[in-house]
Protein backbone atom coordinates (compact mmCIF):
# COMPACT_ATOMS: atom_id res chain seq x y z
CA UNK A 1 0.00 0.00 0.00
CA UNK A 2 1.22 3.48 -0.50
CA UNK A 3 3.17 5.28 2.43
CA UNK A 4 0.91 6.60 5.46
CA UNK A 5 -0.65 10.07 5.17
CA UNK A 6 -0.97 12.77 7.81
CA UNK A 7 -4.01 13.23 9.61
CA UNK A 8 -5.59 16.41 9.09
CA UNK A 9 -5.82 19.24 11.74
CA UNK A 10 -9.20 20.72 12.44
CA UNK A 11 -9.32 24.51 13.34
CA UNK A 12 -12.38 26.16 14.87
CA UNK A 13 -12.42 30.28 13.09
CA UNK A 14 -11.93 32.96 15.48
CA UNK A 15 -15.37 34.64 16.29
CA UNK A 16 -15.85 37.99 14.65
CA UNK A 17 -14.53 41.31 16.92
CA UNK A 18 -17.38 41.99 19.95
CA UNK A 19 -18.79 45.81 18.47
CA UNK A 20 -19.17 47.74 21.53
CA UNK A 21 -22.71 49.01 22.07
CA UNK A 22 -22.53 52.92 21.65
CA UNK A 23 -26.23 54.60 21.95
CA UNK A 24 -26.65 54.24 25.36
CA UNK A 25 -23.80 56.52 25.68
CA UNK A 26 -25.30 58.85 22.88
CA UNK A 27 -28.51 58.64 24.23
CA UNK A 28 -27.10 60.29 27.54
CA UNK A 29 -25.33 62.78 26.28
CA UNK A 30 -28.09 64.06 23.93
CA UNK A 31 -30.28 63.74 27.03
CA UNK A 32 -28.11 65.90 28.82
CA UNK A 33 -27.75 68.19 26.54
CA UNK A 34 -31.33 68.70 26.30
CA UNK A 35 -31.86 69.37 29.88
CA UNK A 36 -28.63 71.98 29.52
CA UNK A 37 -30.33 73.83 26.67
CA UNK A 38 -33.89 73.55 28.52
CA UNK A 39 -32.20 74.73 31.79
CA UNK A 40 -30.45 77.67 29.88
CA UNK A 41 -34.27 78.57 28.21
CA UNK A 42 -35.55 78.46 31.39
CA UNK A 43 -32.95 80.48 33.29
CA UNK A 44 -32.96 82.90 30.25
CA UNK A 45 -36.39 83.00 30.39
CA UNK A 46 -36.59 84.45 34.08
CA UNK A 47 -33.32 86.06 33.82
CA UNK A 48 -33.72 89.71 35.35
CA UNK A 49 -33.45 92.16 32.57
CA UNK A 50 -31.58 95.30 32.92
CA UNK A 51 -32.93 98.60 32.76
CA UNK A 52 -33.91 100.72 29.52
CA UNK A 53 -30.65 103.36 29.55
CA UNK A 54 -32.27 106.62 29.69
CA UNK A 55 -30.59 109.69 27.43
CA UNK A 56 -31.44 112.91 27.94
CA UNK A 57 -31.71 115.17 24.22
CA UNK A 58 -33.84 117.90 25.95
CA UNK A 59 -31.43 121.00 26.26
CA UNK A 60 -31.54 122.86 29.52
CA UNK A 61 -32.88 126.18 28.16
CA UNK A 62 -34.32 126.71 25.29
CA UNK A 63 -34.67 130.53 23.43
CA UNK A 64 -38.08 131.60 22.68
CA UNK A 65 -38.46 131.92 18.78
CA UNK A 66 -37.78 134.81 16.04
CA UNK A 67 -35.47 137.16 15.24
CA UNK A 68 -33.01 138.96 18.05
CA UNK A 69 -35.02 141.82 19.60
CA UNK A 70 -34.14 145.04 20.19
CA UNK A 71 -36.04 147.48 22.22
CA UNK A 72 -36.39 151.21 20.93
CA UNK A 73 -33.62 152.61 22.58
CA UNK A 74 -33.45 156.39 22.49
CA UNK A 75 -30.51 158.05 20.18
CA UNK A 76 -29.08 160.06 22.88
CA UNK A 77 -28.55 159.85 26.76
CA UNK A 78 -28.95 156.79 28.88
CA UNK A 79 -31.88 154.09 29.26
CA UNK A 80 -32.65 150.70 30.76
CA UNK A 81 -35.88 148.63 30.93
CA UNK A 82 -36.95 145.45 32.03
CA UNK A 83 -40.22 143.53 32.04
CA UNK A 84 -40.80 142.87 35.52
CA UNK A 85 -41.31 139.26 36.15
CA UNK A 86 -39.90 138.63 32.74
CA UNK A 87 -36.25 139.93 33.00
CA UNK A 88 -34.08 142.96 31.71
CA UNK A 89 -33.90 143.83 28.24
CA UNK A 90 -30.31 145.72 29.38
CA UNK A 91 -29.28 149.56 28.81
CA UNK A 92 -28.11 151.88 26.56
CA UNK A 93 -25.64 154.64 27.00
CA UNK A 94 -22.88 153.40 28.92
CA UNK A 95 -22.98 152.77 32.76
CA UNK A 96 -21.14 156.35 33.92
CA UNK A 97 -23.38 158.07 36.11
CA UNK A 98 -24.92 161.15 35.36
CA UNK A 99 -27.39 164.08 36.64
CA UNK A 100 -30.99 163.00 37.52
CA UNK A 101 -32.82 166.29 38.65
CA UNK A 102 -36.03 165.40 40.23
CA UNK A 103 -35.86 161.81 40.19
CA UNK A 104 -34.23 162.08 43.14
CA UNK A 105 -37.45 162.55 44.72
CA UNK A 106 -37.97 158.87 44.51
CA UNK A 107 -35.51 158.13 46.76
CA UNK A 108 -36.91 161.24 49.26
CA UNK A 109 -40.50 159.83 48.78
CA UNK A 110 -39.16 155.94 49.41
CA UNK A 111 -37.27 156.90 52.91
CA UNK A 112 -40.14 159.26 53.68
CA UNK A 113 -42.89 156.26 53.93
CA UNK A 114 -40.29 154.11 55.21
CA UNK A 115 -39.48 156.07 58.26
CA UNK A 116 -43.59 156.59 58.52
CA UNK A 117 -45.47 153.95 56.87
CA UNK A 118 -48.51 155.30 55.49
CA UNK A 119 -51.83 152.82 55.10
CA UNK A 120 -54.29 153.13 52.50
CA UNK A 121 -56.53 155.78 53.33
CA UNK A 122 -54.76 157.44 56.06
CA UNK A 123 -53.31 160.60 56.12
CA UNK A 124 -50.18 160.49 58.21
CA UNK A 125 -48.35 162.79 59.89
CA UNK A 126 -49.09 166.36 59.45
CA UNK A 127 -46.93 169.48 59.09
CA UNK A 128 -47.65 173.15 59.89
CA UNK A 129 -46.35 175.80 57.47
CA UNK A 130 -43.88 177.91 58.53
CA UNK A 131 -43.43 181.71 57.65
CA UNK A 132 -39.58 180.69 56.90
CA UNK A 133 -41.02 177.90 55.17
CA UNK A 134 -43.10 180.33 52.65
CA UNK A 135 -39.76 182.61 52.75
CA UNK A 136 -37.70 179.44 51.23
CA UNK A 137 -40.62 178.73 48.45
CA UNK A 138 -40.07 182.07 47.55
CA UNK A 139 -36.30 182.05 47.37
CA UNK A 140 -36.86 178.74 45.13
CA UNK A 141 -39.19 180.10 42.96
CA UNK A 142 -36.46 183.39 41.98
CA UNK A 143 -34.10 180.54 41.48
CA UNK A 144 -36.80 179.13 38.64
CA UNK A 145 -37.14 175.78 41.29
CA UNK A 146 -40.00 173.97 40.57
CA UNK A 147 -42.44 174.43 43.53
CA UNK A 148 -45.86 174.26 45.24
CA UNK A 149 -47.14 177.87 46.73
CA UNK A 150 -47.50 177.12 50.61
CA UNK A 151 -48.96 179.38 53.21
CA UNK A 152 -47.85 180.20 56.78
CA UNK A 153 -50.75 178.37 59.19
CA UNK A 154 -51.94 175.72 57.04
CA UNK A 155 -51.33 172.35 57.60
CA UNK A 156 -50.53 169.40 55.15
CA UNK A 157 -50.96 165.74 55.31
CA UNK A 158 -48.01 163.09 54.69
CA UNK A 159 -50.18 161.71 51.75
CA UNK A 160 -50.48 165.57 50.51
CA UNK A 161 -46.97 166.55 50.94
CA UNK A 162 -45.85 163.36 49.06
CA UNK A 163 -48.55 163.93 46.31
CA UNK A 164 -46.91 167.68 45.94
CA UNK A 165 -43.42 166.26 45.98
CA UNK A 166 -44.24 163.55 43.58
CA UNK A 167 -46.78 164.91 41.08
CA UNK A 168 -45.98 168.57 41.09
CA UNK A 169 -42.18 167.68 42.15
CA UNK A 170 -41.90 170.46 44.20
CA UNK A 171 -38.18 171.29 45.67
CA UNK A 172 -39.33 173.10 48.68
CA UNK A 173 -41.30 170.19 49.81
CA UNK A 174 -38.34 167.86 48.91
CA UNK A 175 -36.85 170.11 51.72
CA UNK A 176 -39.47 170.04 53.99
CA UNK A 177 -39.66 166.27 53.93
CA UNK A 178 -35.95 165.81 54.61
CA UNK A 179 -36.02 167.92 57.74
CA UNK A 180 -39.11 166.12 59.28
CA UNK A 181 -37.50 162.82 58.71
CA UNK A 182 -33.88 163.49 59.63
CA UNK A 183 -33.52 166.50 60.92
CA UNK A 184 -31.70 168.45 58.88
CA UNK A 185 -31.09 167.98 55.34
CA UNK A 186 -27.45 166.68 55.65
CA UNK A 187 -28.46 164.04 57.82
CA UNK A 188 -31.31 163.02 55.09
CA UNK A 189 -28.52 163.15 52.57
CA UNK A 190 -26.87 160.59 54.16
CA UNK A 191 -29.75 158.17 54.77
CA UNK A 192 -30.32 158.27 50.61
CA UNK A 193 -26.82 157.39 50.33
CA UNK A 194 -26.76 154.64 53.05
CA UNK A 195 -30.15 153.45 51.81
CA UNK A 196 -28.35 153.82 48.39
CA UNK A 197 -26.00 151.16 49.12
CA UNK A 198 -28.05 148.92 50.85
CA UNK A 199 -30.22 148.61 47.70
CA UNK A 200 -27.19 147.66 45.36
CA UNK A 201 -26.76 151.43 43.92
CA UNK A 202 -23.49 151.40 43.48
CA UNK A 203 -23.11 153.95 40.80
CA UNK A 204 -25.49 156.39 42.48
CA UNK A 205 -24.79 159.58 45.01
CA UNK A 206 -26.90 162.10 46.21
CA UNK A 207 -26.28 165.49 47.51
CA UNK A 208 -29.30 166.92 47.86
CA UNK A 209 -33.13 165.51 48.60
CA UNK A 210 -34.70 167.14 45.41
CA UNK A 211 -32.12 166.55 42.49
CA UNK A 212 -31.54 170.46 42.21
CA UNK A 213 -27.68 170.23 42.33
CA UNK A 214 -26.01 168.28 39.54
CA UNK A 215 -24.15 166.30 41.66
CA UNK A 216 -26.65 164.36 42.63
CA UNK A 217 -25.96 161.68 39.78
CA UNK A 218 -27.45 157.97 39.18
CA UNK A 219 -27.63 155.36 36.67
CA UNK A 220 -30.80 154.30 34.59
CA UNK A 221 -29.63 150.82 36.11
CA UNK A 222 -29.34 151.82 39.64
CA UNK A 223 -32.34 154.36 39.58
CA UNK A 224 -34.16 150.40 38.31
CA UNK A 225 -33.57 149.40 41.34
CA UNK A 226 -34.93 151.21 43.68
CA UNK A 227 -37.89 151.81 41.18
CA UNK A 228 -38.91 148.00 42.27
CA UNK A 229 -38.99 148.27 46.26
CA UNK A 230 -40.20 151.67 46.35
CA UNK A 231 -43.21 150.58 44.00
CA UNK A 232 -43.75 147.67 46.13
CA UNK A 233 -45.32 150.22 48.69
CA UNK A 234 -48.95 150.45 47.58
CA UNK A 235 -49.18 153.79 48.86
CA UNK A 236 -46.46 155.40 46.76
CA UNK A 237 -47.75 153.18 43.83
CA UNK A 238 -50.84 154.91 44.63
CA UNK A 239 -50.08 158.25 44.62
CA UNK A 240 -47.72 158.39 41.73
CA UNK A 241 -50.43 156.68 39.33
CA UNK A 242 -52.62 159.92 40.20
CA UNK A 243 -52.86 161.70 36.69
CA UNK A 244 -53.91 165.08 39.13
CA UNK A 245 -54.65 166.18 42.80
CA UNK A 246 -56.40 168.69 44.95
CA UNK A 247 -53.86 170.57 47.22
CA UNK A 248 -54.57 173.33 49.80
CA UNK A 249 -53.89 176.68 48.36
CA UNK A 250 -52.72 175.72 45.15
CA UNK A 251 -55.86 173.45 44.27
CA UNK A 252 -55.73 171.17 41.50
CA UNK A 253 -52.06 170.14 40.31
CA UNK A 254 -51.52 167.82 37.53
CA UNK A 255 -48.58 165.43 37.34
CA UNK A 256 -45.69 166.45 35.26
CA UNK A 257 -45.51 162.67 33.89
CA UNK A 258 -48.58 163.18 31.45
CA UNK A 259 -48.59 159.38 30.17
CA UNK A 260 -50.07 158.33 34.08
CA UNK A 261 -53.50 157.34 33.49
CA UNK A 262 -52.85 156.53 29.65
CA UNK A 263 -52.19 153.03 28.05
CA UNK A 264 -51.24 151.12 30.86
CA UNK A 265 -48.91 154.07 32.53
CA UNK A 266 -49.02 153.93 36.36
CA UNK A 267 -45.58 156.01 37.22
CA UNK A 268 -43.15 157.32 38.27
CA UNK A 269 -41.29 160.30 37.98
CA UNK A 270 -40.25 162.65 35.53
CA UNK A 271 -37.25 165.36 35.83
CA UNK A 272 -35.89 168.36 33.86
CA UNK A 273 -32.70 170.25 33.92
CA UNK A 274 -29.85 171.94 32.08
CA UNK A 275 -27.20 169.48 33.41
CA UNK A 276 -29.48 166.27 33.27
CA UNK A 277 -32.13 166.82 30.19
CA UNK A 278 -35.17 165.61 30.31
CA UNK A 279 -35.47 162.43 32.73
CA UNK A 280 -38.14 159.89 33.17
CA UNK A 281 -38.31 156.68 35.39
CA UNK A 282 -41.42 154.98 34.19
CA UNK A 283 -43.83 152.25 34.80
CA UNK A 284 -46.09 150.91 32.45
CA UNK A 285 -48.71 147.90 32.74
CA UNK A 286 -49.51 145.36 29.83
CA UNK A 287 -51.24 142.27 29.11
CA UNK A 288 -49.79 139.04 27.27
CA UNK A 289 -50.83 135.45 27.78
CA UNK A 290 -53.53 136.22 30.23
CA UNK A 291 -51.12 137.63 32.36
CA UNK A 292 -50.00 141.42 33.64
CA UNK A 293 -46.85 142.39 33.44
CA UNK A 294 -44.67 145.53 34.16
CA UNK A 295 -42.60 147.15 31.74
CA UNK A 296 -40.14 149.32 34.47
CA UNK A 297 -37.75 151.65 32.52
CA UNK A 298 -35.77 154.89 32.88
CA UNK A 299 -34.55 157.16 30.38
CA UNK A 300 -31.73 159.84 31.11
CA UNK A 301 -30.23 163.00 28.95
CA UNK A 302 -33.51 163.63 26.32
CA UNK A 303 -32.61 167.15 24.71
CA UNK A 304 -34.93 166.91 21.79
CA UNK A 305 -36.85 169.74 22.19
CA UNK A 306 -38.42 170.63 25.55
CA UNK A 307 -37.18 168.63 28.10
CA UNK A 308 -39.74 166.82 29.77
CA UNK A 309 -41.73 166.04 26.90
CA UNK A 310 -38.38 164.78 25.00
CA UNK A 311 -38.15 162.75 27.78
CA UNK A 312 -42.10 161.52 28.13
CA UNK A 313 -41.59 160.56 24.21
CA UNK A 314 -38.70 158.71 24.61
CA UNK A 315 -39.98 156.87 27.15
CA UNK A 316 -42.80 155.99 25.60
CA UNK A 317 -41.25 154.82 22.34
CA UNK A 318 -38.85 152.72 24.86
CA UNK A 319 -41.81 150.83 26.84
CA UNK A 320 -44.03 150.84 23.87
CA UNK A 321 -41.31 148.84 21.95
CA UNK A 322 -41.19 146.09 24.25
CA UNK A 323 -45.08 145.58 25.06
CA UNK A 324 -45.32 144.96 21.92
CA UNK A 325 -42.51 142.43 21.64
CA UNK A 326 -43.84 140.56 24.56
CA UNK A 327 -46.43 137.92 23.78
CA UNK A 328 -47.19 134.27 24.33
CA UNK A 329 -44.89 132.01 22.46
CA UNK A 330 -44.13 128.35 21.67
CA UNK A 331 -41.52 127.05 23.84
CA UNK A 332 -41.10 123.54 22.69
CA UNK A 333 -43.57 122.18 20.08
CA UNK A 334 -45.40 119.49 20.65
CA UNK A 335 -43.62 116.25 19.25
CA UNK A 336 -40.19 117.13 20.10
CA UNK A 337 -38.07 114.62 21.18
CA UNK A 338 -36.83 114.92 24.90
CA UNK A 339 -34.82 111.92 25.32
CA UNK A 340 -34.33 108.18 24.11
CA UNK A 341 -34.73 104.88 25.35
CA UNK A 342 -32.02 102.11 24.91
CA UNK A 343 -32.01 98.60 25.62
CA UNK A 344 -29.28 95.99 26.04
CA UNK A 345 -29.50 95.24 22.48
CA UNK A 346 -28.47 99.06 21.37
CA UNK A 347 -32.28 99.11 20.04
CA UNK A 348 -33.74 102.92 20.83
CA UNK A 349 -37.32 104.64 20.39
CA UNK A 350 -37.41 108.36 20.93
CA UNK A 351 -39.67 110.01 23.99
CA UNK A 352 -41.86 113.09 22.67
CA UNK A 353 -43.52 116.34 24.14
CA UNK A 354 -47.04 115.39 24.02
CA UNK A 355 -48.62 119.09 23.83
CA UNK A 356 -47.01 122.07 22.92
CA UNK A 357 -45.09 124.05 25.86
CA UNK A 358 -45.58 127.78 25.39
CA UNK A 359 -43.77 130.91 27.69
CA UNK A 360 -44.55 134.84 27.80
CA UNK A 361 -41.39 136.60 26.55
CA UNK A 362 -39.85 138.04 23.53
CA UNK A 363 -38.20 136.40 20.72
CA UNK A 364 -34.93 135.11 21.77
CA UNK A 365 -35.69 135.16 25.39
CA UNK A 366 -34.20 132.33 26.97
CA UNK A 367 -36.58 130.15 29.64
CA UNK A 368 -35.35 127.06 31.16
CA UNK A 369 -36.64 123.44 31.12
CA UNK A 370 -36.88 120.75 33.25
CA UNK A 371 -37.18 117.01 32.00
CA UNK A 372 -38.19 115.06 35.01
CA UNK A 373 -37.76 111.35 34.53
CA UNK A 374 -40.36 108.43 35.85
CA UNK A 375 -39.16 105.11 37.22
CA UNK A 376 -36.91 102.97 35.87
CA UNK A 377 -38.45 100.66 33.76
CA UNK A 378 -37.35 97.26 31.19
CA UNK A 379 -39.32 97.97 28.15
CA UNK A 380 -42.10 100.72 27.11
CA UNK A 381 -45.32 100.76 25.35
CA UNK A 382 -46.10 103.13 22.62
CA UNK A 383 -47.40 106.08 24.14
CA UNK A 384 -46.88 105.17 27.45
CA UNK A 385 -46.07 108.31 29.66
CA UNK A 386 -42.50 108.04 30.89
CA UNK A 387 -41.67 111.70 32.41
CA UNK A 388 -42.88 115.17 32.38
CA UNK A 389 -41.10 118.43 30.84
CA UNK A 390 -41.36 121.33 32.00
CA UNK A 391 -41.01 125.11 31.12
CA UNK A 392 -39.88 126.97 34.89
CA UNK A 393 -40.04 131.03 33.36
CA UNK A 394 -40.34 133.99 34.75
CA UNK A 395 -44.01 134.10 33.97
CA UNK A 396 -44.79 130.45 35.49
CA UNK A 397 -44.69 127.22 35.06
CA UNK A 398 -46.20 124.78 32.11
CA UNK A 399 -46.18 121.01 32.02
CA UNK A 400 -46.50 118.50 29.65
CA UNK A 401 -45.99 114.20 29.44
CA UNK A 402 -43.47 113.11 27.45
CA UNK A 403 -44.27 109.54 26.05
CA UNK A 404 -43.41 106.80 23.63
CA UNK A 405 -43.21 107.15 20.03
CA UNK A 406 -43.11 103.55 19.36
CA UNK A 407 -42.85 100.41 22.02
CA UNK A 408 -39.03 99.25 23.17
CA UNK A 409 -39.09 95.57 24.14
CA UNK A 410 -36.58 93.48 26.68
CA UNK A 411 -33.64 92.04 24.93
CA UNK A 412 -33.50 89.19 22.60
CA UNK A 413 -33.54 85.56 23.75
CA UNK A 414 -30.25 85.63 22.16
CA UNK A 415 -29.15 87.89 23.91
CA UNK A 416 -30.08 86.53 27.35
CA UNK A 417 -28.52 83.34 26.15
CA UNK A 418 -25.19 85.00 25.56
CA UNK A 419 -25.50 86.89 29.02
CA UNK A 420 -26.26 84.06 31.13
CA UNK A 421 -24.16 84.23 33.99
Amino acid sequence: MGGATEPLSYRRPAPPPRRRRLWPALAIAAVVLVVLAVAALVRAETKTMPYLVVHRVAPRSVKLPGGAFRPAWPSEGAAAVAVEGLGSLGSTGGQNPVPIASVAKVMTAYLTLKQFPLAPGAEGFHVRISKAQVAEERQRVALDQSTIKVRAGETLSERQLLEALMLPSANNIAALLAVHDAGSIGAFVERMNQTAGELGMAATTYTDPSGYEASTVSTAADQMKLARVAMADPTFAQIVAKPSTVLPVVGRVVNYNELVGHDGYVGIKTGSDEAAGGCLLFAKRMTAGGKTFTVLGAIFGQREGELVSAALAGADRLAGSVAAGVEERVAVPAGTTVMRLENADGNTVPVKTARTLREVGWPGMRTSLHLGVGPARRSARQGERLGTLIVRGPSGVARTPVVAAATLGEPSLAWRLQHLP
